[in-house]
């Protein structure tokens, strides 16, 4: 995998973003992480078989792991859309395969609705398509601190202490790999997108081929039913919560490959 930097604004605000890229001779994949992540979430990419020559673009969203923004308070959800489109064009891809996951999946969802000619398939990991989805966003409302630094300190404690897969892990990382003073403006985008953005009318309208992937802990999910209804494929991971990537990732990476080997098979030829 190359790494390197690629540096442009957006609304204004300067960007120098790392990306993690590889060349290949198939219709390449574009890759957006999570919160409190970075693109090395999918790196094992090119560990499995399935993807060999393959292109691959994965980048740390503003805000995060090593990319610089000169402007935190700018960052929401349309902001990280804009800079994944012009990722995208940096590298010259016209059609791709999209994974997102989480926050990732949710600003997937907002590129893929608003270029959808662009896009052969899209993996969304449990990215936000209601309120209920905003489990650790709205807690920049449940719980309001005016520091930002005492809000990301709480939040780590709470979130280290949460039961299931994965949770002590993600928490211990966190801040390391994403800023301070860019948590609560992602999360108020991410809360006011989730009650208020039609977002599972948007995700049901896209006109490719759909997975949404979930850990086993989120099976409860109350619209995975209306997902299946209208040809969304659903793919549960077990002993897992929200971050397959950490907890069963052989799994999820399995899953996501014949995803996009099926939704290649029924594209148009000619």
């Amino acid at each position: 995998m190359n790494e390197e930097f690629v540096e442009f604004s957006v609304d204004g605000t300067m960007l120098r973003i790392a990306t993690m890229t590889r060349q290949g001779r198939r219709a390449p994949i574009v890759l957006l992480h999570g919160f409190g992540s970075t693109k090395e979430d999918f790196a094992d990419v090119a560990r499995f078989p399935q993807f060999d020559d393959r292109p691959v673009i994965a980048f740390d969203a503003p805000g995060c792991g090593l990319s610089e923004c000169d402007n935190l308070s700018a960052i929401s959800i349309p902001f990280l859309r804009k800079t994944a489109e012009r990722v995208i064009a940096h590298y010259g891809i016209s059609k791709f395969h999209l994974v997102g996951h989480s926050m990732g999946g949710l600003t997937a969802l907002l590129l893929a609705h608003h270029n959808p000619s662009t896009v052969l398939s899209f993996t969304n990991i449990e990215g936000n398509l209601h309120a209920e989805d905003c489990f650790l966003s709205r807690q920049v409302i449940e719980h309001a601190e005016q520091d930002p630094e005492q809000f990301m300190a709480a939040f780590v404690a709470r979130t280290r202490r949460s039961p299931g897969f994965s949770w002590a892990l993600f928490a211990t990382g966190l801040e390391h790999k994403v800023r301070t003073t860019a948590v609560k403006p992602i999360f108020r985008s991410i809360v006011d997108l989730s009650d208020h953005g039609d977002l599972l009318d948007k995700f049901l309208e896209l006109p490719f081929p759909r997975l949404f992937m979930y850990g086993d802990e989120s099976r409860s999910l109350s619209y995975l039913g209306r997902l299946q209804e209208h040809g969304v494929k659903l793919s549960e991971v077990p002993q897992c919560g929200h971050f397959p990537m950490y907890a069963n990732p052989i799994t999820m990476w399995r899953h996501i490959g014949a995803f996009i080997d099926r939704a290649e098979t029924e594209l148009p030829h000619g």
